[in-house]
């Protein structure tokens, strides 16, 4: 038996309650985790509080990520005693997730936990970290390089926002920070500049605006997108990773055509084993253990429901950690 945040539904409402349940509850998998930490994301936030259609089937145990150690295995990629870590594939949404004190999941979806993290650095990380670094590996592989031209990170003060400052300020770039938060957290963490996010939305009544970044990693979408993008350098990138202040996109072709810049999504969920890997490898190395702890808060499991609700309100800063066990 162990403990389970399992959400089930009725009469189409989702109620999530934390249970003792059995092993055999478990979907299907070739390896079974005992996990120690899992991470409390955006997306993890909109399933627990029902304001997000995230479940595809019920019951679900939320969480898109984990890590922990290896206690079965039938696929000989992994043995007992390995410690691992996962994040996307579709768990916490189609298959069970993170919430949980073990997870039995495919082996293809495991990622060997790095030299230099620990299982609570790596959840300090989680899926925010990873899409942050897929962020800044994208942009890199697009042209660019560190120098006077401002980088910018939008919602920066939000779990992924907050590794990709760390990022790139470590890799010496000159980065602006957009938030509506805490300044003192986000220069600790290098930002040289930081902006209101107010001031980063322009009107859109120019179809582009003065140059000025030469790269961007948003985390916001909707209007705060389309600003950044009419304001970008010739050549510049900007890679697109998150949604919170909207779906839709109001642009014209012309930052396209004019100025070449890239527009870059970012997939954090169905990424490949192999940019899997060269990810979590940078971020065993860009980033100290006292980096992370500046970002990072450890909660019990508990606590998960009232911070989830918090991270939905944009009342968290940085990243929550979730000890399954505490």
């Amino acid at each position: 038996m162990f403990k389970a945040y399992v959400t089930e539904q009725s009469e189409g409402k989702p109620h999530t309650t934390l249970q003792e349940i059995d092993q055999a509850r478990l979907p299907d998998g070739d390896v079974l985790v005992a996990i120690a930490y899992s991470s409390l994301n955006y997306k993890d936030g909109l399933a627990l509080t029902g304001k997000g259609k995230i479940a595809r089937s019920f019951p679900m145990v939320f969480g898109i990520d984990f890590a922990g150690t290896v206690v079965e295995s039938s696929n000989t990629a992994y043995n007992v005693g390995d410690q691992v870590l996962l994040t996307g594939w579709g768990v916490g949404e189609r298959h069970w997730g993170g919430f949980a004190q073990y997870a039995r999941v495919k082996a293809e979806w495991l990622v060997p936990l790095p030299v230099g993290l620990s299982l609570q650095q790596a959840m300090a990380l989680g899926t925010a970290g990873f899409t942050a670094m897929l962020a800044v590996l994208t942009l890199e592989a697009h042209g660019l390089k560190p120098g006077e031209r401002e980088v910018l990170v939008t919602g920066a003060s939000g779990g992924v926002g907050s590794v990709a400052v760390a990022l790139l300020a470590r890799n010496g770039y000159n980065v602006t920070a957009s938030t509506g938060k805490s300044h003192e957290y986000l220069q600790a963490l290098g930002a040289r500049q930081i902006l209101e996010r107010a001031a980063v939305v322009t009107p859109a009544t120019k179809p582009l605006e003065a140059e000025r970044w030469s790269g961007v990693v948003d985390t916001v979408g909707g209007d705060t997108l389309a600003s950044v993008l009419r304001s970008t350098v010739v050549h510049g990138s900007v890679a697109a990773c998150g949604n919170a202040g909207g779906v839709a996109l109001n642009t014209t072709v012309l930052p396209f055509i004019l100025r070449g810049i890239n527009l870059l999504g970012i997939d954090s969920v169905m990424c490949p084993r192999e940019q899997r890997e060269i990810a979590w490898q940078r971020l065993a190395h860009d980033l100290s253990a006292a980096t992370l702890d500046q970002m990072v808060e450890v909660i019990p499991f508990a606590e998960l429901p009232a911070r989830a609700a918090e991270i939905v309100e944009g009342k968290i800063q940085g990243r929550i950690v979730v000890d399954v066990n505490a």
